[in-house]
């Protein structure tokens, strides 16, 4: 009842303003940037000023995506805005953009680690993806579903439940895909644009981290340095989803894939494939996500984080495996 009530929360403040601004997190992905793109999409059908940014630039393999050229980078944002809608943040401080203090936010999230940082907040831990929540907010809004509508909503979808591979994908995610693909979204050939337009840079990247894929168990890591991003010519999007090489193998029930930063951070990028809440160990680091796909960043050098990161994931594997047991 509580999402209920805040989804007609949200549609209130839809009604009464006249001028949104819609963002998503840092480094966006197909969920932030397809489900930016819908929103948009719904306020200016019900006859609202619409306005996109995000810190970062939209990632290459989806820019295809209707109007995705209209998503401003910035790191400030300015002007008058009767509100700001954030999509999967946790914060202000997650999308990285400057401005947002005291404004009135609408916060819409589906992270099992959502926060209720905003004026307004529709978080839904069971929305397998936030372009579930957008459409269901497109429905209640009485907006058409237009086929370039569908297309980003699909895109979000495919990518934020692993191409439907991810705990929580059921029947009600694929009632959803059949909407949209009815509704104009083209299935085949948007996971073509989104799985078969790698760039070389990525594909040499892989390889890089291939290259230090170490195991332990039920436990896989690789890593790239920030030498191996120069040298590849790799940009910060080619990091998305390599660890998933390392929770494709038999057998490995916990993947890390760690990135270090030019200031010597470390980027970590978790996967799960249901035993382990990755979730639980990206909090412990400050960050978050989903039982199965999280995220954080530590302090370096890269040897330390990742004996810190090991030393958590073995200690949550170990207390799964003893509850299973």
């Amino acid at each position: 009842m509580a999402e209920r009530h805040n989804i007609h929360a949200v549609l209130d403040a839809i009604e009464r303003g006249r001028r949104f601004l819609v963002t998503a997190h840092a480094r966006p992905d197909g969920d932030a940037i397809g489900s930016m793109l819908a929103c948009a999409s719904i306020l200016e059908q019900l006859g609202k000023r619409a306005e996109m940014v995000s810190c970062d630039r939209v990632p290459l393999i989806y820019r295809f995506l209707p109007c995705s050229s209209a998503i401003r980078q910035m790191a400030r944002v300015e002007g008058e805005y009767d509100a700001v809608i954030l999509l999967e943040c946790d914060g202000i401080e997650r999308s990285r953009l400057q401005g947002l203090e005291g404004r009135f936010l609408i916060n819409i999230d589906h992270h099992s680690s959502g926060k209720a940082f905003a004026n307004i907040n529709w978080i839904d831990p069971e929305a397998c993806a936030v372009a579930e929540m957008v459409y269901e907010l497109a429905m209640m809004a009485g907006a058409r579903m237009t086929p370039e509508m569908a297309t980003c909503l699909y895109t979000a979808l495919l990518t934020d439940t692993g191409q439907f591979c991810y705990d929580g994908t059921d029947a009600r995610t694929f009632d959803l895909a059949a909407e949209l693909v009815r509704h104009g979204a083209n299935a085949a050939a948007i996971a073509r644009d989104v799985y078969f337009s790698r760039p070389t840079s990525k594909m040499l990247l892989l390889g890089a981290a291939l290259s230090n894929l170490r195991r332990e168990g039920r436990i896989a890591w690789m890593w790239v340095t920030h030498e191996d991003m120069l040298r590849t010519h790799a940009a910060e999007e080619d990091c998305e989803g390599l660890v998933n090489y390392a929770i494709a193998i038999a057998g490995v029930d916990v993947a890390i894939f760690l990135r270090e930063l030019p200031n010597h951070r470390v980027r970590l990028s978790l996967r799960s494939k249901g035993k382990v809440n990755v979730a639980h160990i990206a909090e412990a680091f400050g960050g978050g996500g989903h039982p199965h796909a999280s995220g954080c960043t530590l302090d370096g050098p890269l040897p330390d984080a990742t004996g810190m990161i090991l030393a958590v994931a073995r200690k949550m594997l170990s207390r799964a495996v003893h509850e299973v047991a």
